[in-house]
């Protein structure tokens, strides 16, 4: 029996794009969602209006309200964390903007479906699809480069690290503290990336195609480039070595020497 999905949003100003991404989602996948949360981040326009529309129609969507923007982070530890409350075994993390297409979450459930991964993040730069979906050259430059830091540093061998379109095991959600991770930058899902890789979780990257329209970004090029490094920075300086983090690895340690032990 297919397992049960829950899909957290952030929305921000997305009063004109909510509404047809949720369309988006495939029947099947909206047959064995569970739960739609939509977390309304401050926004100015009719994003709450439009999400109060679709729990109208579809009845499983729920609405938070943050009374103040508090940045893309603020509005994923909202999101998530309702999540992890629902105790959900799959955790869809999609974008209301509509630039990450609904369509693939199939595709992207898979791997973890059939227990390869524990975390998965659909990747613009794999396979060429930020290319074909009109990202900007400059970022796809900028992107490969901070990418390769990335990878020397981390260890990873992702195709990128900037991807928002993440998708969740429970367990693995459940256990990144990622209520530990910094306020107010967008580096929130590189973070859980490699905190996950930390504690020993397999992160995927699944190609995806993407489009890049007339919809506004909320992230600036520059600041965000100086965040990146910043926490590369703070990786080195073992910034991500939490106590929950050390806890886990020893747990699966103990666990490990166990079945060593019961098998000589």
């Amino acid at each position: 029996m297919a397992q049960r999905i829950v899909i957290g949003m952030p929305a921000y100003n997305a009063g004109k794009t909510l509404e047809p991404t949720v369309h988006r989602i495939p029947d099947d996948i909206m047959a064995r969602t569970d739960e739609i949360i939509i977390v309304n981040d401050g926004s100015s326009d009719n994003t709450a209006d439009a999400a109060l529309r679709l729990k109208d129609r579809y009845g499983k969507v729920t609405l938070i309200n943050h009374p103040r923007n508090r940045g893309y982070s603020g509005a994923a530890k909202t999101g998530l964390q309702a999540c992890v409350d629902r105790g959900s075994e799959l955790v869809v993390w999609l974008h209301a903007d509509g630039q990450y297409a609904p369509e693939l979450i199939g595709k992207l459930l898979r791997p973890i479906e059939r227990n390869r991964a524990d975390l998965v993040q659909g990747s613009r730069m794999k396979a060429g699809g930020a290319r074909a979906g009109g990202m900007p050259i400059y970022k796809i430059i900028a992107n490969r480069a901070l990418t390769f830091l990335e990878n020397v540093v981390f260890g990873m061998h992702l195709a990128e690290y900037h991807s928002g379109y993440m998708l969740y095991r429970g367990e693995a959600l459940r256990a990144v503290p990622f209520h530990r991770f910094r306020e107010r930058t967008f580096v929130f899902d590189q973070e859980m990336m490699v905190t996950a890789h930390l504690m020993g979780f397999r992160v995927k990257d699944v190609a995806i195609y993407t489009r890049y329209a007339d919809e506004e970004s909320h992230l600036k090029p520059v600041p965000y480039g100086f965040n990146v490094l910043s926490f590369v920075w703070q990786y080195l300086e073992g910034g991500y070595n939490f106590p929950e983090v050390r806890r886990y690895r020893e747990r699966q340690r103990a666990a490990e020497n166990e079945q060593l032990e019961r098998a000589s």
